[in-house]
């Protein structure tokens, strides 16, 4: 007879009852997923037992794609078609993406950048959803049921198009969006839980391609964001890149190399400046397209005289958000380090020397936003544990407003105000008799539209004919727990209103997203039967593994008829592991699991009277 589970009114529900819902860090380099088990924030692994999936995606001729770690490991003979880094893109125009230095076929689109590949253009937001449906993929095979939601993490500093895109690519890869969190914020909820910390806390924030430092104040639970800053165009990526280019500018005929040659370079300028965290003197070593082989020596002293003025960048990113929280660096309590990059030894150096203490490293970079975001959904999807009470404060990282005559910009809400926010401004007529305003909604800090972003633009129409200044419209912006944004235009006299939820236009439409969910859900078939093959093949390789250990231990109860059998079957299965065919691999694996079942018993006979040996009957009761 089962027994009926009940739970204390506030209490976690019971374990049947329990919704399950994820963190997801989609990083520039690495992406990872996390949940709340047991009442613990862990990284889920995949099935061989890795927490981080490289944020890469390969696409192939035959209509097929690579994520994660295969395709990087081809990346530098297939730089055109193996997309890495592709977080720097998401939102952002094909200048800014050439800006970048990033070596793509890209194609200019209204408002988003694409990218030129061999199965035609991908969008950013479809190159994310493939890594967030990786990750969705491993989180429900980790959990065993599906998702009800995520919480995905995002740069403090991504502005409305950038977090726009991210929350497409979350759609497009199944996942419904409990909300999108700021990366240094849900670093200081994995800390500050872990820790029971309390005080003003700074969350220094280096990734593979962004910066982030935010100032928060931690209170008995409450997590209050008092001040953010730092540059979505600074990375992990550019320290590598300088490093590149040092050897390029050593060697002759490097301008004219290949783009192959140009990852391959890449690739190795990133592991010499992984080795140098640990070693002092390292070399960058890589083999160009006609077999000539590279082997650049650098010291770690050479490479941190050249990682210095993009160190200083995110100390000047730091010092401005301390001035925002009006506090000074002896007014901060701790420094929790996030992001791989922040390994590097200049790194930890430049930011104790900045706040006169020492880093907090306990957790690791590469996995405390994934964990803080987790414990976010957790409590979203409504599983609060007993005694679980806290709550989160977020601010906007850049100010929002409105284009007014001149081009000059009207700030409605600066940058740094406490979320979710409503702000209203009264606005009037500039010409006599004028029935229509024109309003153009920005983001940034900026005095003039020109040098601001452009988010939206909509028009408030049947305003009644008056004498310029006379009429009243009133702009109301909303920025919910996101980040994102809605605006309302009314005209007070008449009512009459106009609003738009403010959605950038990046080049992939609502029809375009309705389309690749319907393919998604036209290949679900082909996707099940490829995870069908995938396990089937992880388990004829460890049975085969097992089998082999086996004999090695006791192939003695075998006799030489048995040994054969066995040793044919094992064969059998060893060479259908690589096979394409899932029924061949399946019978194979029965095949052999049938051969082996006497000696299994055999062995556990064994073992039996091994352990039993030389014990008397009383020793056992």
């Amino acid at each position: 007879m089962a027994l009926l589970q009940i739970s204390e009114p506030g209490e976690s529900p019971a374990p049947h009852e329990r919704k399950l819902a994820v963190g997801i860090d989609l990083g520039t380099t690495n992406s990872l997923v996390a949940a709340v088990r047991s009442s613990v924030p862990e990284v889920l692994l995949d099935e061989t037992g890795r927490a981080l999936l490289p944020s890469a995606v390969r696409y192939l001729p035959d209509g097929a794609m690579v994520v994660g770690y295969d395709a990087l490991a081809t990346q530098a003979e297939d730089p055109s078609n193996t997309i890495v880094s592709v977080k720097r893109f998401m939102g952002r125009t094909a200048d800014e993406a050439r800006a970048s230095g990033a070596r793509y076929d890209f194609v200019d689109a209204p408002g988003m950048v694409r990218l030129q590949t061999v199965q035609g253009e991908v969008s950013p937001i479809e190159v994310s959803s493939h890594i967030l449906a990786q990750l969705r993929a491993r989180a429900t095979a980790a959990l065993g049921d599906d998702l009800v939601g995520a919480v995905i993490t995002v740069p403090a500093y991504f502005d409305d198009a950038q977090r726009q895109a991210t929350r497409d690519a979350a759609r497009l890869a199944g996942l419904n969006v409990l909300r999108l969190l700021n990366e240094p914020t849900a670093a200081a909820i994995a800390y500050g839980l872990e820790n029971a910390a309390e005080g003003v806390y700074a969350v220094y924030d280096l990734g593979g391609g962004t910066f982030d430092v935010s100032i928060l104040r931690l209170t008995k639970g409450v997590f209050e964001v008092i001040a953010t800053g730092g540059d979505t165009a600074l990375g992990g990526d550019d320290f590598d890149a300088l490093i590149a280019e040092r050897v390029a500018a050593s060697l002759p005929g490097a301008d004219r190399w290949s783009r192959q040659d140009r990852r391959a370079l890449t690739v190795a300028a990133r592991a010499a400046r992984e080795r140098l965290s640990a070693e002092t003197h390292t070399a960058i070593t890589f083999q160009l397209q006609d077999g000539t082989q590279v082997d650049s020596p650098l010291s770690r002293a050479q490479f941190e005289v050249l990682a210095e003025p993009l160190i200083e960048r995110t100390l000047a990113c730091a010092r401005r958000a301390l001035r925002d929280a009006a506090l000074q660096p002896a007014d901060v309590k701790g420094v929790v380090m996030v992001g791989g990059a922040t390994r590097m030894p200049i790194v930890r150096r430049a930011v104790g020397e900045l706040f006169g203490q020492t880093p907090l490293t306990d957790l690791d970079p590469d996995q405390v936003v994934a964990l803080g975001a987790a414990l976010q959904a957790n409590l979203l999807a409504g599983n609060r544990l007993p005694g679980e009470d806290w709550l989160l404060l977020d601010v906007i990282p850049l100010s929002l407003g409105l284009e007014t005559m001149g081009g000059l910009v009207e700030r409605i809400i600066p940058r740094n105000s406490t979320i979710p926010v409503a702000r209203a401004q009264e606005f009037t007529t500039f010409k006599d008799g004028q029935s229509a305003m024109s309003i153009h909604v920005v983001q940034g800090e900026r005095e003039l539209v020109s040098a601001c972003r452009s988010l939206a633009r909509f028009e408030l129409r049947g305003i009644p004919p008056m004498v310029a200044g006379a009429a009243r419209i009133r702009v109301t912006f909303q920025v919910d727990a996101d980040g994102l944004l809605g605006v309302t235009a009314r005209e007070q006299s008449s009512g009459i209103e106009a609003s738009v939820v403010v959605k950038p236009s990046y080049g992939l439409s609502d029809d375009e997203i309705t389309r690749m969910l319907a393919d998604s859900i036209s290949q679900a078939d082909a996707d099940a039967r490829a995870r069908m093959l995938r396990e089937q093949q992880v388990e004829a390789r460890q049975l085969v593994e097992s089998v082999r250990a086996a004999l090695a231990a006791d192939a003695d109860l075998l006799d030489p008829r048995e040994r054969a059998e066995i040793d044919g079957a094992l064969q059998a299965a060893d060479t259908a592991q690589h096979r394409e065919d899932v029924e061949a691999v399946r019978a194979a694996v029965q095949a052999l699991s049938d051969a082996t079942a006497s000696f299994a018993a055999r062995r556990m006979d064994r073992s039996i009277r091994t352990a039993l040996s030389g014990r008397k009957l009383d020793d056992l009761t």
